[in-house]
């Protein structure tokens, strides 16, 4: 039986941020709110993707209106599944 790999590329880049952004940065390690500053970035920059994503989304359904083949399952889904527990 094969092992999960988990692969990720990384390219290191040179960004210039303002004094006040480094300060931010480090004191959020120096707290222990973040591993590193790369992990900070990178967190910061997964939440815009996602932000953008979001937008896009809301773009189309605006454009499109929303996909009513699945309301039912929904409609379903929420009559019938408990997830509270």
């Amino acid at each position: 039986m094969y092992g999960w790999y988990l692969c990720v590329m990384s390219t290191q880049i040179a960004v210039r941020l303002p004094d006040e952004m480094v300060a931010f940065l480090d004191q959020a390690v120096a707290q222990g709110k973040a591993a590193s500053r790369a992990q900070l970035v990178s967190a910061a920059l997964e939440r815009e993707m996602r932000r953008q994503a979001a937008e896009a989304d809301a773009v189309i359904l605006r454009q499109q209106g929303a996909a009513d083949d699945l309301d039912p399952l929904v409609e379903w889904t929420v009559g019938h599944l408990d997830i509270a527990g």
